[in-house]
């Protein structure tokens, strides 16, 4: 079967499962989530998962697989992803990749090898470390020996990406950099095209803006405060979800609900910001422009265009 892999990526908020949606039942095919959060068990609301409804009976995979108590990272989704889209084919169905995080999309289609190279032991004694009074610093300064152009571009509260450089320069020899450049001369996985709906951005914002108001319709509110209880801070990843930080902060009543609010909304915007920069530098991806065509005809382009590549 062709290594080709059509994916629907792009902001949050900007309408991409409900576009992976229409593409999938035009061509029976089933969607591989491509978000950070959505990995996650008992953040339906903090990430956005698409309800049973709004599947319309497309089956959808990397969605709340993982405690949200766990540790996760890119390189244990392209494993479990890259699994899950060779079922899919395997059974003559066409996976269809949809999510918004960048690193997850370019880990399950870009020849990356950041995966072999991982020691838990290793990683545990340096978090240990970090617990540690002044241990932030004493990391810091090991990287700094180590690789001093990473020590650079991490500061010491960015605990979990100097630990991870530390982890690379140990097992491998070399310093971030030189391992990344090293990856980036493996064949990539997968032929990806990629389509991002392209949306004016007041626009955007303001798709933003109502679906936190919706979030705290639906109860967003008390899954923070649940999630509260079930996240330890450290290893996981989970609490680093747009959102947690915000609400779990007025839950504490550290700062009134409202500003809470405020701030979620902002964050979310900023981070819709980050990932146009970041899909805008991807020449895989095509920018489909909103209002020039109607979802469901882009969507039934799409799905001509991966008709045509199976044929």
């Amino acid at each position: 079967m062709s290594n080709i892999l059509f994916g629907i990526c792009g902001p949050t908020a900007s309408g991409k499962t409900g576009l992976a949606i229409e593409v999938a039942k035009l061509i029976g095919g089933e969607i591989v989530s491509a978000d950070s959060m959505q990995i996650y068990k008992g953040m339906d609301i903090l990430s956005a998962k698409p309800s049973t409804d709004e599947m319309q009976g497309i089956p959808h995979h990397m969605i709340g697989v993982i405690s949200n108590d766990a540790y996760f990272s890119a390189s244990h989704y392209r494993e479990m992803a890259q699994s899950a889209i060779e079922d899919i084919k395997s059974r003559g169905k066409t996976p269809i990749l949809c999510g918004g995080t960048g690193l997850y999309i370019d880990a399950v289609t870009r020849g990356m090898r950041f995966s072999e190279k991982s020691d838990e032991n290793l990683r545990n004694e340096l978090k240990a470390i970090s617990e540690k009074p002044d241990g932030e610093l004493i990391l810091h300064d090991m990287l700094k020996k180590m690789d001093p152009e990473a020590a650079d571009k991490y500061p010491p509260g960015d605990v979990r990406r100097v630990i991870r450089s530390i982890e690379i320069n140990t097992l491998t020899g070399m310093t971030r950099k030189e391992q990344e450049y090293r990856d980036s001369l493996i064949k990539d996985t997968y032929d990806a095209r990629l389509f991002a709906l392209d949306w004016p951005r007041d626009q955007l914002y303001d798709r933003i803006n109502r679906r936190v108001d919706m979030m705290v319709k639906s109860g967003l509110i008390n899954e923070v405060s649940f999630l509260m209880k079930e996240i330890e801070k450290g290893e996981t990843t989970s609490h680093q979800a747009i959102g947690y930080k915000e609400i779990a902060e007025a839950v504490r009543g550290e700062i009134a609900m409202s500003d809470a609010i405020s701030h979620l909304k902002t964050a979310t915007r900023n981070y819709a910001k980050r990932q146009i920069t970041w899909f805008k530098r991807d020449p895989r991806v095509t920018w489909l422009p909103v209002g020039s065509e109607t979802i469901e005809s882009y969507a039934k382009k799409i799905a001509d265009m991966i008709t045509h590549t199976e044929a």
